[in-house]
């Protein structure tokens, strides 16, 4: 039956494969439980039902992406919009979480509508090689730094921004060791190698102590009672935006763009990493993807949570073995159970998660020999993409540079009309979208 649901033959894996490939997942995107919750809370939301709506958005993206387009891409309330829902619309512009709840909604509404018509999906298309090359390997950059950062191997600095931390610190001394055996199993062509080293390494924390205490903290308990929900649900002021649409246009508009190019750009990073891609490098579902995304941010806003969106994350499961929408599934039933077994999920430490995070990195890097190096034209755009994604800290700044870069190029060099004509669409909204950000 499951073969007959996901093709997994057809797809060259197993159902071992596929659940350790939705586990592994999970492990690397756990975080979000606590992390979207904490973030949120600042807007006023109450912090333990959006545990709960948290873990059940996630796990409906993960089964509407399944169903959609049987991909192992898993989603979730998404890190960047979920803060710029709570400190620019809530905190910033002081629009109750009600009202912020209300965008995301319309905001899931358009693009559902730009998803079924095909606008998204032209949009992703038009996107040239270099830009593409460019988000995926600047999303493993990016997915990299954010391992090492969060176990302090890269610190913030007065005079150079960032710099080394304590390679001697227990935690940076796990991670260490972590990205050597998780190279090692892989190289040894182990199934579930990240899966088996964020286990190992979360055993072992139980072990290490730094600054006092053990690395891996002993659970509170095994199980817990799931929060209710019924603060939120369904709370969103659902016209809001058109009785007070001249005062929240900036919003908006900046709200539409981050989700839309940090949609896109997730997707054509991991659907290139994932081999999910035709021969002439386009993405053959990538319309229903855009849609699971679309309606997964409308359902999350009914539920009470930001913008629901594809995780870079899912590569960790890519490179795990996943190769179909049965690991989303096992991804979603992951965040299910959390809901029961919260204390233990929340165990994992940075330490255990930042190794995988490195390797997702590693693997995606390996884009670059897809760039055709004797070509500036090409090359230019990409690095520019894949130097500012991590910099800037967004997919969507990667993309606008890379192509505003891509453009200028191709006109100066007397090849303007050889680019599509959605690039130079797209980079007349980006500098709009400077001028009056």
């Amino acid at each position: 039956m499951l073969d007959r649901l996901f093709q997994l033959k057809a797809n060259s894996t197993t159902v071992r494969s596929e659940v350790i490939g939705g586990v592994t997942t999970f492990a690397a995107m756990a975080y979000i439980l606590a992390v979207n919750p904490a973030i949120l809370s600042n807007a006023g939301m109450p912090m333990p039902a959006l545990i709960t709506v948290t873990a059940i958005a996630a796990a409906l993206g993960c089964f509407l992406m399944a169903a959609l387009t049987n991909y192992p891409i898993a989603q979730a309330p998404g890190m960047g919009t979920n803060s710029y829902f709570a400190f620019v619309i809530c905190l910033g512009s002081g629009l109750p979480w009600q009202a912020a709840l209300s965008l995301t909604f319309w905001n899931g509404i358009l693009f559902l509508l730009l998803s079924v018509s095909g606008v998204r999906r032209q949009i992703a298309e038009s996107l040239p090689n270099g830009i593409k090359v460019g988000i995926q390997c600047g999303i493993g950059f990016f997915i990299a730094f954010l391992g090492l950062k969060s176990v302090d191997i890269v610190v913030g600095h007065q005079a150079t921004l960032v710099t080394i931390g304590d390679l001697k610190a227990p935690a940076a001394l796990l991670v260490v060791g972590g990205v050597a055996l998780m190279t090692f199993l892989t190289l040894k062509k182990v199934s579930g190698a990240i899966l088996i080293s964020i286990v190992a390494i979360t055993v072992t924390g139980f072990f290490v102590s730094q600054g006092g205490s053990p690395i891996t903290q002993a659970p509170d308990g095994v199980v817990s009672a799931p929060a209710g929900i019924g603060e939120l649900f369904m709370k969103l002021d659902i016209f809001y935006p058109f009785t007070h649409f001249t005062e929240i246009l900036d919003e908006l508009l900046t709200l539409l763009i981050l989700d839309l190019f940090d949609s896109i750009g997730t997707l054509v990073g991991l659907s290139r990493r994932a081999k999910l891609v035709d021969s002439s490098g386009k993405m053959p579902k990538m319309g229903r993807a855009l849609t699971a995304d679309s309606i997964a941010t409308i359902t999350g806003s009914l539920l009470g949570t930001s913008t629901t969106t594809s995780f870079i994350e899912s590569a960790a499961g890519i490179e795990s073995g996943g190769r179909t929408g049965l690991t989303s599934v096992v991804t979603g039933m992951c965040f299910l159970v959390a809901l029961v077994f919260t204390p233990l999920i929340l165990i994992i430490p940075a330490s255990a998660t930042a190794p995988a995070l490195v390797m997702v990195g590693i693997f995606m890097a390996q884009g670059l020999k897809e760039l055709n190096f004797d070509d500036l034209s090409e090359v230019a755009p990409a690095f520019i993409t894949m130097l500012m994604i991590p910099l800037t800290f967004s997919i969507t700044e990667g993309i606008g540079l890379g192509l505003l870069i891509y453009c200028l190029i191709m006109l100066l060099n007397g090849k303007g009309k050889e680019a599509p004509i959605f690039s130079y669409g797209i980079t007349i909204v980006f500098i709009i979208y400077y001028a009056f950000r």
